[in-house]
């Protein structure tokens, strides 16, 4: 059965209030194949996410057309491995339990620099024992600061966390861990790391596709053993005892107006 993620945009709305709403799905979902398995709602951006198994997009809406009427701003199919990776656990509560859960997710991507030429310099053996070297590094960052791998690129790792200051943790034991390696001329990695922070359904097709989007963008203009990251991640780390440094608007691929970014000072 397709799976699909929702987004509605409901400010002033309470808690009680999206309960009643979701129990009301329940309600009529079997009439339309459909099953609402739980959602995610943010009362300070007024946010709701829901996840659903359906037949198709259509089927999925007319529930709530005919529960409620509250109709979604924009619905995606995705697929379950993907949601697993960025979300972990999701909620689960019974039905008409009222309760707020966050749905914004920190992305952090990991790029190895010149790899190619690293290959070239050292070796296919070599260069492929290095990359598993950086492999260990990243996922021991990542257990040891409750991050989730969703995917290999190839010379880096895409990752997920619920906590945006977890994931600047995370990174800054990354790059510490590979500073450690820097006086060995066959032993270092320089790599680069890029982190933002989004919404699961926006104006994109994907999950978490603006996040993602600007994520990898920012790992690519960060400097060779830099961590750059979003307004958005500078901003929820408010209070935390990290150094951003500005790196000013930035024209980044893909994005049509110039980009506010950060540096994480991580010496």
């Amino acid at each position: 059965m397709p799976l699909y993620m929702d987004r509605h945009d409901v400010p002033g709305a309470s808690a009680e209030e999206i309960a009643a709403a979701h129990s009301l799905d329940v309600g009529v979902q079997s009439e339309h194949g459909v099953r609402y398995l739980t959602y995610w709602f943010e009362a300070d951006s007024g946010s709701v996410f829901c996840l659903a198994e359906g037949p198709s997009i259509e089927a999925v809406e007319q529930v709530h057309r005919e529960a409620h009427g509250l109709l979604a701003a924009n619905i995606i199919e995705v697929e379950p491995g993907p949601v697993q990776a960025f979300f972990g656990s999701v909620p689960e509560h019974p039905v008409g339990t009222a309760y707020s859960e966050s749905a914004v997710r920190a992305v952090l991507f990991t790029d190895i620099c010149g790899s190619t030429e690293m290959t070239e310099r050292l070796g296919d053996d070599r260069a492929m024992t290095l990359l598993h070297e950086h492999d260990a590094i990243v996922r021991d960052a990542l257990a040891r600061h409750a991050g989730r791998e969703v995917k290999h690129t190839g010379d880096g790792i895409m990752a997920s966390f619920s906590s945006v200051s977890s994931a600047v943790e995370a990174a800054i034991a990354m790059q510490r861990r590979f500073s450690e390696r820097a006086d060995d001329p066959d032993a270092h990695l320089d790599v680069r790391i890029g982190i933002s922070a989004g919404e699961p359904v926006s104006d994109h097709d994907d999950l978490f596709g603006a996040a993602v989007q600007l994520a990898a963008r920012l790992c690519s203009c960060s400097d060779p053993r830099g961590i750059t990251v979003s307004v958005a991640v500078r901003e929820l780390c408010v209070g935390k005892r990290f150094l951003f440094e500005s790196r000013g608007p930035m024209a980044l691929k893909g994005f049509s107006e110039p980009t506010q970014v950060y540096a994480v000072d991580w010496r």
